[in-house]
């Protein structure tokens, strides 16, 4: 904006001088022009073309100082507007700081005065709960100790009727323990009674019991010992065997599903070509015989069995 200022009067300064210049230049010409004179009389014509040059020189000098004077003149113009604006600029700040100051100090003394209002009302509010409080306090000790006369009368006939009750209550449990007492003996003898017979009886079933454990468990051997040789002889019919196997054997265990399906074999020792005919024998076979019966299996799902070739 300063810049602006400047150029432009610089520049309506700068044609008007440029125009004056030129009509000046423009005037010398025309009086330079040469007239026809006399031959030999040259030298005075020179002499007044030189005369107005150096005119014309002065001038041009006269107005180049003119303008560097008003620009400087114009310079010290914009300068004294901008110290002027910026005078002004802190008047105006100080001000606005003096305003924001004065603006806080009233922000401030009336916050106080809130906070004075505020501790007042709390002081009077708490004086006045104060006041209830003890107003509450002196009824409820008023209402204590009469509470507390109450509570002592109705304790006294309390006790009074608490011991009469106690004696009644006594004499009453003595009746009834007196009773209790008799009807326990007389339950004890019975339940000993009882006991004795069911024990009689619990032996009776033991004993019975053992005895068809011990034929079952005879009965089970049995037919442990018979799926065995189903179970041996079912190998034999697969084992392939020759010469050279003769009086040898190989012992194996094996485990079965309930259906006979052969579930795992493993070697436990033996010659080596009887055990690998038994264990072909035995992959062979796939299924071997398994007794239907729960207790029979269980006791045969995992068998050691010695196999030996026929003689």
């Amino acid at each position: 904006m300063q810049q602006q200022k400047l150029t432009v009067p610089f520049v309506l300064s700068l044609i008007f001088h440029g125009g004056l210049i030129a009509l000046l230049i423009f005037g010398v010409e025309l009086q330079s022009t040469p007239k026809p004179q006399p031959k030999g009389v040259s030298a005075p014509v020179v002499q007044a073309v030189v005369v107005d040059q150096a005119q014309v020189q002065e001038q041009v000098e006269r107005i180049k100082r003119a303008k560097a004077a008003e620009a400087e003149a114009e310079r010290k113009r914009q300068r004294e507007i901008e110290q002027r604006r910026k005078r002004e600029t802190e008047q105006l700040r100080k001000l606005e700081e003096d305003r924001k100051r004065k603006q806080l100090e009233i922000k401030k003394a009336e916050e106080a005065a809130r906070q004075a209002k505020l501790k007042q009302k709390k002081e009077q509010e708490q004086a006045k709960k104060l006041a209830e409080q003890r107003k509450r306090e002196e009824a409820a000790k008023q209402k204590a100790q009469k509470e507390r006369k109450a509570a002592e009368d109705a304790a006294r006939k309390a006790e009074a009727e608490r011991k009469r009750k106690a004696e009644e209550e006594r004499k009453r449990k003595a009746k009834e323990e007196a009773e209790r007492k008799r009807k326990a003996e007389e339950e004890r003898k019975r339940k000993e009674a009882q006991a004795k017979r069911e024990q009689e009886l619990a032996d009776q079933l033991a004993a019975e019991q053992a005895a068809l454990s011990a034929a079952r468990n005879r009965q089970v051997l049995s037919e442990v010992d018979r799926y065995t040789v189903l179970i041996t002889q079912a190998i034999k019919r697969n084992l392939r065997t020759d010469t050279s196997m003769r009086g040898k054997e190989c012992k194996v265990k094996i485990k079965l599903a309930k259906d006979g399906f052969v579930i795992s074999s493993q070697t436990l020792g033996g010659d080596t070509s009887v055990c690998r005919a038994t264990q072909a024998a035995i992959n062979s076979a796939g299924r071997l015989p398994v007794s239907p019966e729960p207790d029979v299996y269980d006791k045969m799902k995992e068998i050691d069995l010695t196999v030996q070739p026929e003689q």
